[in-house]
């Protein structure tokens, strides 16, 4: 078992701990609220989603999310006692129906505030789950605020849990059933899934249980040509491991069953059709985490997977879309790992690609270091491949880097890790990189954080016995 969730306060608990500390221990009003959140954060309790102020002076209620909560709740309870045709009509009390969820949606988008988790923890998961569940689908405009402000304040541990008792996967899923082919309705559900999931196995296997990998499937083979991050998004978190009570997750076996049913295919057609540049990280990403075995990985590479990434690769270099290159270059790193693909990879001038890229963001450490790690990978146990490498010249663009960026302590882990690969079944590499003067490169970065062990591989595979020193 991981570690136990923090823990978290109420509200009126908290109310009451600050007047206890002014009329129990005296102290003035903003020394008793300063104490009271000190206090319970020594304590590890978690306070987000509690609004800090004295009692009496600043009034919970007149808290504007508090206020959209309450009103929220009001339009719930009379969904249950009426019918969502009467409150979602294109009239007067549709509009503020609308316009209420527009200003929930705006107050917990607001980067770095609390306001999200203060939704979720007065109520906001419970009332808005059973709102996407009263509506009918024909209400798009508010069902899809409703579903985005949703995903929205479902952003911790506490609130997925809420969410899953309160019967939200099967609702969503049932949403994404039934709705017309709405993208706005389908967006927002697709971020429910991925917010839902995130973090927690069970939601995770909630999902699953209900067959979410085929309707996934079906959606990017549907959605392809639209910019749905949601969607790739979704994918991706279900796939991946990162529930801290669980210490073996699932997600391994969930990746066999999207290959199964098509899903490695599905993204490498999306991705060969053009994916909008904002989405395609993300659909990257997505492909990633499916990219679970030796057998997917190859199956990617024969459904044309290497060709599309080694385009896409080529293209954000042209168009000098950094972010792209670093999430296409981690996926190529992925489908690497098969040693089929890493023959595939090579044969089709990838090494060759790859310098070019390093050459076109020479002024970026973090794409030379995505560069090198595929180079890592492409080097492993194959030393015609490294020599294919020096000879393209990841030799120069390694120096080079290492002595223009000798802060970048992750860079230069990752030249020493490449270097290994390159020198250690390759004597003709060790002689062509120390001639170049790489030794003092290396034992350079053996003194910064992280890079010591690296180094020292590096230094003793390429031949020299003091690497201890």
């Amino acid at each position: 078992m991981g570690p136990p969730a923090a823990r978290t306060i109420s509200q009126e608990a908290f109310d009451e701990l600050v007047k206890e500390n002014i009329d129990d221990l005296g102290m003035d009003p903003d020394e008793a609220l300063e104490d009271a959140i000190q206090t319970l954060t020594l304590q590890g309790v978690n306070l987000s989603g509690v609004i800090k102020c004295i009692p009496g002076t600043s009034n919970v209620k007149d808290n504007l999310v508090i206020q959209l909560m309450n009103e929220l709740k009001s339009i719930v309870t009379s969904l249950e006692t009426s019918n969502s045709k009467e409150l979602c009509s294109e009239d007067q009390n549709g509009e503020k129906f609308v316009g209420l969820l527009n200003k929930l949606c705006d107050l917990c988008s607001v980067t770095g505030s609390e306001n999200a988790t203060l939704a979720a923890r007065n109520g906001g998961v419970e009332a808005l789950t059973s709102l996407c569940s009263s509506l009918d689908c024909k209400f798009e405009r508010a069902l899809a605020l409703g579903l985005k402000a949703l995903s929205l304040i479902v952003c911790d541990l506490q609130s997925s849990e809420s969410y899953r008792q309160c019967g939200g996967v099967r609702i969503v899923m049932d949403i994404l059933h039934g709705a017309p082919k709405s993208l706005d309705i389908r967006e927002s559900s697709f971020a429910v899934i991925a917010s839902a999931s995130t973090g927690n196995e069970v939601v995770k296997e909630s999902f699953m249980d209900l067959k979410v990998d085929q309707l996934l499937v079906e959606a990017v083979k549907e959605e392809s040509n639209n910019n749905m991050q949601s969607l790739y998004d979704a994918i991706r978190v279900i796939l991946t491991p990162d529930d801290a009570r669980v210490a073996a997750s699932q997600v391994f076996g969930y990746a066999r069953t999207f290959a199964k049913v098509g899903m490695a295919d599905a993204l490498v057609d999306a991705l060969r059709k053009g994916v909008g540049s904002s989405c395609l990280p993300s659909a990257c990403a997505a492909l990633k985490a499916v990219a679970v075995n030796d057998e997917i990985c190859k199956s990617i590479s024969e459904k044309g997977g290497i060709d599309v990434i080694l385009q896409c690769i080529h293209e954000s270099g042209e168009q000098g879309n950094r972010v792209i290159a670093k999430s296409c270059c981690s996926l190529l790193s992925k489908l690497a790992a098969s040693d089929a693909n890493k023959i595939a990879i090579v044969q089709k001038d990838g090494i060759e690609k790859l310098i070019i890229l390093s050459s076109r963001f020479s002024d970026d450490p973090s794409v030379i270091q995505e560069v090198m790690s595929i180079i890592t990978v492409l080097s492993l146990r194959l030393p015609e491949n490294a020599a294919r490498a020096i000879e393209a010249g990841i030799g120069d663009l390694t120096i080079e880097s290492m002595q223009k960026y000798p802060t970048s302590h992750q860079m230069q882990k990752q030249a020493c890790l490449m270097i290994r690969n390159l020198v250690v079944r390759n004597l003709e590499n060790r002689t062509i990189l120390l001639n170049a003067g790489v030794e003092k490169l290396i034992r350079r970065a053996k003194g910064m954080p992280g890079c010591k062990d690296a180094a020292t591989d590096a230094l003793r595979d390429i031949g020299l016995d003091d690497y201890n020193v």
